[in-house]
């Protein structure tokens, strides 16, 4: 039988750096992911481009990683010009709110300004930004059961509601 869902989960999530060793300290050293890969390359395995970078793997507890490419320019990651700031982001779950608030108060020791903890119903985060603009958010699940099973019957009709309105 085939599974009707057969995207099994992340394996990593891929991001361009300035500096590999500026990014590597922020994730091991303050957020405490462990480096478990980088690989030195002189050619892109998908397009076959010869260009060389570096791309360096974060693992996480559940065994998905966040990964970064230096590409040896030393420049930022350019923000999407038309797309505010708070839009693009990449939320890490962690146990609990007191972990989010371990995290917020562990990031200002290292001079990390991040958002007070934010509410949404369904999960309590802060927000931040790595040294490289790509905007980070720690976040404790503290849906009330039943929550998430309500959005999910919720969740086309919402869209639909939401397509409307957009479209006139």
């Amino acid at each position: 039988m085939t599974d009707p869902r057969p995207l099994k989960g992340l394996y990593h999530f891929a991001y361009p750096c300035r500096d590999a060793e500026e990014t590597r300290h922020f994730y091991e050293d303050i957020l405490g992911l462990p480096l478990v890969n980088c690989m030195l390359s002189e050619r892109v395995p998908s397009t076959g481009e010869e260009t060389p970078y570096v791309h360096f793997f974060f693992e996480m507890s559940d065994g998905s990683y966040i990964a970064f490419f230096d590409l040896g320019g030393d420049e930022l990651p350019a923000p999407s010009p038309n797309t505010p700031d708070w839009v693009q982001h990449f939320a890490i779950e962690t146990d609990s709110v007191e972990s989010v608030e371990a995290m917020r108060q562990r990031l200002a020791a290292h001079g990390v300004k991040t958002t007070p903890l934010v509410d949404h119903e369904f999960v309590r985060s802060i927000y931040f930004f790595d040294p490289n603009g790509l905007r980070l958010e720690i976040a404790a699940r503290t849906e009330a059961p039943g929550f998430l099973e309500q959005a999910a019957s919720e969740a086309h009709q919402t869209l639909a509601t939401w397509n409307r309105r957009k479209h006139g």
